[in-house]
């Protein structure tokens, strides 16, 4: 369904990771339409400080949210879940378009860019909500320190070392098992396509309210993963370990877990409002990123040769 959103867009945010010149490219590009509609462009510092000009206008990462009224994020998936992280608690926004490899979240073709760009900033647009998922590390005394939000997935991970991990697992303060594998994965429907995919679990609709638990190499067959629903609170207690665990929130920098240490995950309460242009379809995403029809290329759209 196309949607309005509630505001129109003026201050228009623009991210990216210059680190490639189709990147440099590509947001000039925007930069300069966006200037001759007579829109205010506002760059992220750190991208407007990679530029082969000098911006008008840029903003700190984490202030950006709340004084634009939308972002275009150039790059790949992994741009945007950086951005998405700062972006999400102010309610803004957000468009991708892709200068990576898949582009699950940034599914705009940079040949298409300015067409696809014209019809969501005149407010045709599929409104896809997103949440994340919000972690915090407590000692057994209660006391938090870490906390961390991911779009795509909660890793908890053995790090350098080739030893497996021991861990318990609760949900809803029921016990589920205690395990000794390579780790979990934690993922949202959004990462359902990412990380977890490659270990084995399911592809979960967008829309679904849900949490899957994916197993990383178990050391037992009967271990799968469990899809829970989003309301659940998890609960993953490190065992006795000879190596400390580690934990990362969407491929962030790792944090080490101490025997008895809590990692408790759930949803945040804020949502990711990711806008896609009109006529996006998330299976013919999965057909087109994961292959799907390379052994059917006679087949029409309908499945019919």
């Amino acid at each position: 369904m196309v949607e309005k959103f509630s505001k129109s867009f003026h201050h228009i945010g623009l991210i990216g990771r210059p680190d490639k010149s189709s990147v440099v490219t590509t947001l000039c590009l925007i930069y300069d339409h966006l200037l001759g509609l007579g829109l205010k462009p506002i760059f992220e510092q750190e991208t407007a400080a990679l530029m082969p000009f000098k911006p008008v206008a840029s903003l700190h990462k984490d202030h950006m949210g709340e004084h634009v009224d939308f972002v275009i994020v150039v790059g790949g998936d992994g741009t945007l879940l950086h951005a998405a992280r700062s972006l999400v608690k102010y309610n803004t926004p957000v468009v991708g378009i892709n200068r990576g490899r898949l582009g699950f979240l940034t599914d705009i073709n940079p040949a298409e860019v300015i067409t696809k760009l014209d019809q969501v900033l005149q407010g045709e647009f599929l409104l896809d909500r997103r949440f994340l998922l919000e972690l915090e590390i407590r000692k057994c005394n209660g006391h938090v320190y870490y906390k961390a939000l991911a779009l795509n997935d909660i890793v908890l991970h053995s790090g350098k070392s080739v030893h497996m991990v021991d861990f318990k697992l609760e949900i809803d303060e029921k016990f589920v098992y205690r395990q000794h594998s390579d780790g979990l994965i934690v993922a949202t429907p959004t990462g359902s396509t990412a990380y977890a995919l490659s270990g084995g679990g399911p592809i979960i609709h967008p829309s679904m309210d849900a949490i899957a638990l994916v197993p990383m190499h178990p050391h037992t067959l009967s271990s799968r993963p469990i899809i829970v629903g989003g309301q659940s609170e998890i609960v993953i207690t490190a065992q006795k370990n000879r190596w400390q665990p580690m934990v990362s929130a969407d491929g962030q920098e790792s944090i080490s877990l101490s025997d008895d240490d809590l990692l408790c995950i759930r949803k945040y309460p804020h949502k990711l409002n990711l806008l896609h242009p009109p006529g996006y379809d998330f299976y013919m995403s999965c057909r087109t990123k994961l292959g799907w029809n390379q052994d059917f290329e006679g087949l029409n759209e309908e499945g019919h040769s």
